[in-house]
């Protein structure tokens, strides 16, 4: 038996040692390659530009490669829109850059996002740089961006799909599955428009959700329309009825429509670009890949003075956590860019859809404090809606896309009643012990009751009531306007500057120049200043310890416990969360739209 024992416990420790030296080794392999990433790229004194768009994915930050994609070989180069941009300016000025080789499939972008880096790149064709788009398969967001090029061929392939069907939009409802399943969800809300958690207690759209998405989607199909058909030399008429007539089949269909210029196979293309190169042949051609010339040209500033971008990029919850918008780490962000005397000004950059009321108001009263100390004006991007739009809502200008989501003024609540999925589908009974009648209110095991849904229904009515005194007051409209225009309904950017939620259509880069214009003594030129972002993006070795304490708290968790300890425990410490945080309510848009 001592010799079992001995023996067991030996293997234990040689796996514990093995696991230990394989660690190390899998840092040190990591830490190579992020050290190779980080080198500084050569690029060749002449060559074109060359932007393919399944090789990198545009964000509102730049950031570090994920090392554990990279390992899989999945990874795309994280690109930020205004550094993306920036390159592109520069670039339509570098007499070293001939042309850019644009391929736009597959494009990892929001849909804002698309609309300011299309900016972009007609800016790059207006500075006298051509730009040549070669496609395989053109989708509706793809074709968005490739539409502002000198010339669009495409390469026909038998079986492949060249259609491009517009912009919709899914409404998914799942009541009837939880029914079945037992699940009783108790929605409170303010607002006939706010459609959050509608999903939850509805088989189908109700009248004011379908209305208010129409709208939405037909406003964002005419912001895309109408510069496809400009770039083109069409009407929107005429690009409406062969989208509407599926006169887009074939690839020689584009052509036929004048959507394309000319067919071109695989190693005709390779001589086309050859020639636009001035060389013989396409292997003659020095390339510069998109990703190598936003590092090697990436603007470095001397200057002492600075203008912030805080990035609010993500769902707001409470919390540190650094992956979504935490209320109170990104309090405290705003707070260190407000104890900054080396910066002048900040441009708030909102990129969500909402989240957490609490979270929501926390990081709205610091920019109401930064705001006494230092111009701060907001650029949106795909989303600031809900909660969004709460903590942004006073900046000194809002500068919006035409194809941003926001408004969606408006508060729910949403309570899931589990009580008949324990008893009739898994056979588990719950008898609550309480100090108090409505002790076990928020447990998620049991209907509330009347003074409890009553009680709930004045909180959502107080949180929306201050919701549209903040709009009110930030945007300096009407308290019975802002609840007209409000009622949690969602308005596309081009929509909310008619009707004064937002300032102006315009880029981040827009929201940048005035910003300094407003600081500046005379020139406004962004060079004059040093542009900093806030939170800074993760680095790769902080990567590396959230990936891994990630995996050691999931390995903890199951190998400690029963099944069912482990179900009971998640539960006590679900309703603990929520009891000490007394969140329940939450402004945040219903839905996020997607551009294919």
């Amino acid at each position: 038996m001592k010799n079992f024992v001995k023996w067991t416990l030996a293997v234990i420790c040689g796996i514990f040692i093995f696991n230990i030296i394989i660690f190390i080794i899998s840092i040190g392999m990591i830490g190579s390659l992020a050290a190779a990433g980080s080198s500084q790229p050569v690029l060749p004194k002449s060559g074109v530009l060359y932007l393919d768009m399944s090789k990198i994915a545009i964000a509102e930050q730049s950031k570090e490669d994920d090392v554990f994609a990279s390992l899989q070989g999945e990874s795309r180069t994280t690109i930020g829109l205004l550094d993306a941009v920036q390159a592109l300016n520069t670039a339509s000025l570098d007499p070293a850059v001939q042309y850019l080789y644009f391929r736009p499939q597959d494009a990892s972008i929001g849909m804002s996002q698309m609309e300011e880096f299309r900016a972009a790149l007609a800016n790059f064709r207006k500075n006298g740089k051509a730009i040549i788009t070669i496609m395989d398969t053109p989708s509706t967001g793809s074709y968005y961006l490739a539409s502002v090029s000198d010339k669009i061929y495409l390469t026909p392939y038998k079986g492949a799909t060249y259609m491009m069907t517009g912009v919709s939009s899914q409404l998914i409802f799942v009541k009837d599955l939880l029914d079945k399943l037992g699940v009783n969800v108790q929605l409170i809300r303010h607002g006939k428009y706010k459609s959050a958690g509608e999903m939850f207690v509805k088989n189908t759209a109700s009248p004011e959700n379908l209305e208010q998405n129409q709208v939405m989607i037909s406003s964002i199909w005419n912001a895309y329309a109408s510069e496809i058909a400009e770039s083109r030399g069409i009407t929107v008429e005429r690009l409406n009825e062969i989208i509407d007539n599926i006169e887009l089949v074939f690839a020689e269909d584009f052509v036929k429509a004048g959507l394309a210029d000319e067919l071109l196979s695989a190693e005709e293309r390779k001589q086309k670009l050859a020639d636009l190169a001035v060389v013989e042949k396409y292997d003659d051609i020095k390339f510069i890949p998109f990703a190598d010339y936003v590092i090697a040209k990436a603007p470095v500033s001397k200057a002492k003075q600075k203008i912030a971008v805080i990035y609010a990029d993500g769902e707001i919850v409470d919390g540190t956590g650094r992956d979504e918008v935490a209320g109170t780490y990104f309090a405290s962000q705003i707070e260190k860019v407000r104890s900054d005397s080396t910066i002048k000004a900040v441009v708030f950059r909102v990129n969500s859809p909402g989240g957490s009321v609490a979270a929501s108001e926390r990081i709205k009263e610091q920019i109401e404090l930064l705001k006494k100390e230092k111009p701060v004006v907001a650029s949106y991007g795909d989303y600031a809606a809900s909660g969004g739009y709460w903590i942004s809502n006073s900046c000194d200008r809002i500068f919006a896309d035409k194809t941003t989501l926001t408004g969606s003024i408006g508060v729910f609540s949403m309570i899931p009643d589990l009580s008949g999925t324990l008893k009739d589908i898994a056979h588990v009974n719950i008898t609550p012990v309480n100090s108090n009648k409505h002790g076990d209110m928020l447990s998620l095991f049991r209907p509330l009751d009347e003074a409890e849904t009553a009680a709930m229904q004045a909180s959502v009515e107080d949180i929306y009531t201050t919701f549209v005194n903040y709009v009110a007051e930030g945007r300096g409209l009407e308290p019975d306007f802002v609840d007209s225009i409000a009622q949690g309904r969602v308005w596309t950017g081009a929509d909310a500057l008619e009707i004064g939620l937002v300032d102006e259509i315009g880029t981040l880069e827009d929201a940048l120049h005035y910003t300094a214009s407003l600081v500046s003594e005379g020139d406004a030129d962004l060079k004059a200043w040093k542009i900093v972002g806030y939170p800074k993006p993760q680095t790769t070795a902080e990567q590396i310890l959230s990936k891994l304490n990630k995996t050691t708290q999931s390995k903890a968790n199951a190998l400690t416990g029963t099944p069912f300890e482990s179900f009971g425990n998640s539960m006590t410490e679900w309703s603990e969360q929520v009891m000490e945080t007394r969140n329940f309510a939450f402004a945040r848009m219903p839905f996020e739209i997607v551009m294919e």
